[in-house]
Order: structure tokens, then C-alpha cells, then sequence
């Protein structure tokens, strides 16, 4: 490995509502539990330009945002035994909501709790492995956390990578709304892992084939009026669903998901489930709120559980990562890439930026 140096570029937003820029800042060293990770890919989410745009989350400024990365390993804390200079990771960023404050990885060299990373087989590439980690959290905490609390309530479903777990929930129909997100893309591979059937999802048309590579069954437009939606779907599955994913949580999705919810059963929505709880105080359907922070002590159990069985569930090609779109400039490459989220102008695919190239 070359030398590290002392100095990197990042990306910082500068305040809030505030503009981004690339400047330098110090590379900093791990601590006793942590690895420095060289970060060769980092992926854009909607959270980053929210941030930006209604000043949510980050009370501390100037930050660096990005919440997936993936590199290698150049530096490991003094109690790291789990990792080696030279190992191939994923990574993510956090927030921590009671300080305001971000460690993201919009950045050359990225310091993480050795607890929080996996390693990643050579044949994923680090574009690939950049747009695994907060997808594919925010898919299986919801569903599969043993724990959970009112905060970060959860479906306990066991997980298909545990004993007992694979093929478990055979036979019984899921939804999930908005299947070719990052997140969807992960929980119609998860419900295929544990057996779900049939597995039915609303996308645009143009991805309906590789959805269905994925694991779904059936494929419905998601243009289509909310009433022909709903009798599709309930034609397709039988009735109402005991489990509904809504992977994108706009105002017509979850009145459309809870809908289509059984009496009873669970619906998942990523953004705050309190507040749709408020507005259904009668309902007896399971509200959860999906939050995919490993480092959220909440989720440290199943965090940990997911990480270990990571690598052999890449390697066996039982996940597949979403499909890369590499934005060029490096970061230099972010601010357009979360415009173009911010516009709904991606489908498909998840952006992601090299730092290197900054």
C-alpha cells in the first residue's frame, strides 16, 4: 500500500440550506476499534439532498454527508483483528440525531467502528459494493430486526440467511411498492430468499424484466389509477397482504400501501411511521418505520448478524447489488447526481461517484 497522506478532499455542505464544495481536510487516524478505509466509491441517496434542502438532521456545520461507501482498508485500530490493511469493504455513513451531526463519505479516507463494515468478494466491484449498505439495511432492519422499539418497530421476520430461515415464509404473498428503488430492489430479493410468494411490485414497465430477474412475480405499472392498482394487486395476491413494503413513501404510495395492508398485518414505509400512526389512530395494521443505520444501537443485533452473513450471501449471487450509474468528476459529480434525485430523474439504477477522480 502506498503511504497514507494527511490531507484529502471532501465534499462539504457548508450550512444549512447552504451550498457544497470540495475542499481539503485532514485524513484522520482510527481508533482503537476502528479501520481507515480508502474510499474508491461512494453512492448518492435522497437523504443528501434533503438535507441540503429542508435543513433536516445536521445541526453541525460545515458536514460531509454520503452514507455508502466501499474501498479498501489502510489502517486498523490497535483492537482490530477482524480486518487487514488491504481487505475490500463496504462502509456507511451515520447521523447522530441528538448532536446534529454527520460522519459521511463523501471523502477520500473514511474512519468507521470496525463493527459497522463487511467485506466484499472480488467479484463485486467497489462501484457495485457502494450501493449495498444503506439499501439493503433499510430492506431487512424493518423486517427482520428480533428487537426493535416503539421508535423502530419491526415485522421480526427470521431472517433467510439463519438457520430455518430460508424458504420459511412460503406461499405468503408480499408487496412492495416502488420495486426498482435501491431499497425495493433489496426486499424483492429478500422476500424471494424467505420464500414469499407471490412477490408483486409497482414499477415503471421499462424494469419490470429485471425486476422479475430479481425475484418478483409480477410486475404492476405504477402509473396506473390507485383503484385499478388495488384490485390488480388483491386479484394477484389473493386479497389483502399481510405484508406491504412501501420503498419510496410519497403521500399516494402510503395511502395506497396501508390500503392494501391486511387487518393485522405489517406495512413497512421509510420515513417516520409516527406520524402515520397519528393519522390512523384506529387502524390494528402494524406501522413500521424503516431506518437503516447500523450504527443505531437499535440495530446493532441484527446489524451484526446481516454483516457476518453478507459476504457468503454476495458470493453465492443470492444478493446482487443494484446496478451503478458512475456520475463523472468525482465529487465534483454529487451536486448534479442529487439534483437529478431530487427530480425523480432516476430509475433503476443508483448513482455513485469515485473520489478519487475529484
Amino acid at each position: 500500500m502506498s503511504a497514507i497522506p494527511t490531507q484529502q478532499k471532501a465534499l462539504f455542505l457548508e450550512s444549512k440550506f447552504g451550498q457544497f464544495a470540495v475542499r481539503t481536510t485532514e485524513v484522520p487516524k482510527p481508533a482503537a476499534d476502528a479501520v481507515l478505509v480508502k474510499i474508491e466509491a461512494t453512492a448518492l441517496n435522497p437523504l443528501d439532498w434533503k438535507v441540503q434542502a429542508y435543513g433536516v438532521v445536521v445541526e453541525v456545520y460545515p458536514t460531509i454527508l454520503g452514507f455508502d461507501g466501499a474501498g479498501t482498508v489502510v489502517a486498523v485500530g490497535e483492537n482490530v483483528s477482524s480486518f487487514n490493511v488491504g481487505d475490500r469493504v463496504i462502509v456507511q455513513g451515520w447521523f447522530d440525531l441528538a448532536k446534529g451531526s454527520v460522519h459521511g463519505t463523501f471523502l477520500e479516507y473514511f474512519d468507521t467502528p470496525a463493527k459497522f463494515v463487511a467485506k466484499v468478494p472480488d467479484s463485486i466491484s467497489f462501484d457495485e459494493a457502494a450501493t449495498i449498505p444503506s439499501g439493503l439495511a433499510t430492506a431487512v432492519f424493518p423486517l427482520y430486526n428480533p428487537t426493535g422499539n416503539d421508535l423502530f418497530s419491526s415485522a421480526k421476520l427470521v431472517p433467510p440467511w439463519v438457520a430455518g430461515g430460508r424458504g420459511k415464509y412460503a406461499g405468503t404473498p408480499i408487496l412492495v411498492i416502488a420495486g426498482a428503488t435501491s431499497i425495493g430492489q433489496f426486499v424483492i430479493q429478500l422476500a424471494r430468499l424467505s420464500g414469499f410468494s407471490p412477490i408483486i411490485t409497482t414499477a415503471s414497465l421499462h424494469n419490470a424484466a429485471f425486476l422479475k430477474s430479481l425475484g418478483a412475480t409480477h410486475v404492476l405499472d405504477r402509473k396506473l389509477p390507485a383503484e385499478q392498482l388495488k384490485a390488480e394487486a388483491t386479484k394477484l395476491g389473493g386479497g389483502l397482504f399481510p405484508y406491504v413494503y412501501d420503498a419510496v413513501s410519497l403521500s399516494d404510495t402510503l395511502e395506497l400501501g396501508l390500503a392494501l395492508t391486511a387487518p393485522k398485518g405489517d406495512f413497512v414505509a421509510v420515513l417516520s411511521g409516527a406520524e402515520l400512526r397519528a393519522a390512523n389512530p384506529d387502524t390494528d395494521k402494524q406501522i413500521h418505520s424503516a431506518h437503516g443505520l447500523f450504527a443505531t444501537p437499535v440495530n446493532h443485533e441484527i446489524g451484526a448478524s446481516l454483516l457476518a452473513a453478507l459476504p457468503g450471501l454476495l458470493e453465492s449471487g443470492d444478493l446482487k447489488p443494484n446496478r451503478p450509474e458512475v456520475l463523472p468528476g468525482g465529487l465534483n459529480g454529487v451536486v448534479g447526481g442529487l439534483e437529478r434525485l431530487k427530480k425523480d430523474q432516476v430509475s433503476g439504477v443508483k448513482l455513485v461517484v469515485r473520489p478519487r477522480e475529484t
